[in-house]
């Protein structure tokens, strides 16, 4: 049964049921919460294991590699079957890898620390995303928005909370954030209830594949193929950030490393901002506006920022979260209207793909920084916005509706 067939037929469970989407949001921000300790921990990491920034680059690669690799498959997999019961225990999956995480002692037990979370995320992500789809009452882009909120706001957190928790704790603090993981298992069990449930009253009823006529085949691979390429511009820039800012911080302003966590948490809490309005504006004026907008309007502000002193990157950091990270839920919501009927394999690439992204160019940018500097890596990172202009070859949902 395809999700289109489930989204088409009018039921009880059709309207837009908050209390699932606010679920799956609050899960999103435990799981991304726990992510971001990841992050967050580098700089004491770097100093308890003596790390170079090609390891700390390792250390993103192997959690987002890892999720970037199964979410694809996880998602093709629940398309045809789903498993909604599987949330718990992807969450479970991230519990176990924070306790690694805590009482690692060797750099190969971080790695598998950082991969375990990354398979809970690969787990977690394409159904869940699925599930606020159904929830949605057709508010595709709000319910998406909503639902990556929590996983944005919970990436801002996590560095305040590693700021002041694990930083004058130490490492094995880490662990505490487990109690955190087991109320989200018991709320993704209920969830899954409720999933199962909508799976039940909706068996074996087929409808239209799409609330659109089919484009071209040629025109919507191109189509994925640019929304592929921007997604690899904005997580990419997105990675420069989230890995390196709190060293960029520290290195060339001499701030503590927790005023560079208060900094990271200005600028992920500004991207979590950026999520809702970027979901709310894509419902009122499509999708592609919102790309247009975000990916090429944040331009005069990345290459602002290498040249900012302490006060103005502050705000130019603020206002690259809020307007970048609006994209992430058009570029979902656009390829899955291009894709209709297959929610959780486009859920599963896309998440995958800014997971992929964002390790390969952490590993990427940090053996860049051991040559060149942090400096030349924000300047060089700076142009990646410049791909926002290949929106021009999307092609424009607006008419297929009409059509």
């Amino acid at each position: 049964m395809t999700d289109s067939s489930i989204e088409s037929r009018p039921s009880r469970v059709d309207g837009t049921v908050i209390a699932v989407i606010l679920a799956v949001s609050l899960c999103h921000f435990i799981n991304d919460v726990m992510q971001s300790l990841l992050s967050a921990i580098y700089p004491l990491l770097k100093d308890n294991y003596h790390l170079d920034f090609w390891q700390i680059g390792l250390l993103t690669l192997a959690f987002q590699g890892t999720a970037s690799l199964l979410q694809p498959l996880i998602g093709m997999y629940t398309d045809r079957r789903p498993l909604p019961y599987s949330l718990p225990v992807g969450m479970g999956s991230s519990l176990v890898g924070l306790v690694v995480l805590a009482h690692a002692h060797s750099y190969p037990v971080l790695v598998l620390g950082a991969m375990l979370i990354g398979l809970g995320s690969a787990i977690f992500h394409p159904e869940s995303s699925r599930v606020a789809r159904l929830a949605s009452g057709g508010r595709f882009g709000l319910a998406q928005s909503i639902f990556q909120l929590g996983g944005n706001f919970g990436q801002a957190v996590g560095p305040l909370l590693a700021a002041f928790i694990v930083v004058p704790f130490g490492q094995t603090s880490v662990s505490w954030f487990t109690i955190g993981s087991l109320v989200g298992i018991v709320v993704l069990w209920k969830v899954g209830g409720w999933y199962a449930a909508h799976l039940r009253d909706r068996n074996g009823r087929r409808m239209p594949a799409s609330m659109f006529p089919p484009l071209p085949r040629g025109k919507v691979i191109a189509a994925l193929v640019v929304l592929t390429v921007l997604t690899f511009s904005k997580n990419i820039y997105m990675a420069s950030l989230s890995s390196y800012y709190t060293f960029y911080a520290i290195e060339k302003f001499g701030v503590t490393v927790q005023g560079s966590q208060i900094m990271l948490f200005a600028f992920l809490g500004a991207s979590a901002a950026g999520l809702v309005l970027g979901g709310l504006f894509g419902d009122r004026f499509g999708a592609k506006t919102v790309i247009w907008f975000s990916i090429l309007g944040v331009l005069p502000f990345t290459l602002a920022l290498p040249y900012a002193d302490l006060f103005w990157i502050n705000v130019l950091a603020v206002l690259i979260g809020l307007i970048l990270s609006s994209a992430f839920s058009a570029i979902v919501v656009f390829a899955q209207e291009l894709v209709p009927g297959r929610v959780g394999m486009i859920a599963g690439i896309f998440f995958g793909l800014a997971f992929g992204f964002g390790g390969i160019g952490a590993a990427a940018l940090g053996v860049l920084a051991d040559y060149r500097g942090i400096d030349y890596v924000f300047w060089l990172c700076s142009f990646l916005p410049l791909l926002g202009l290949l929106t021009i070859f999307l092609p424009n949902m607006k008419v297929a509706r009409r059509a």
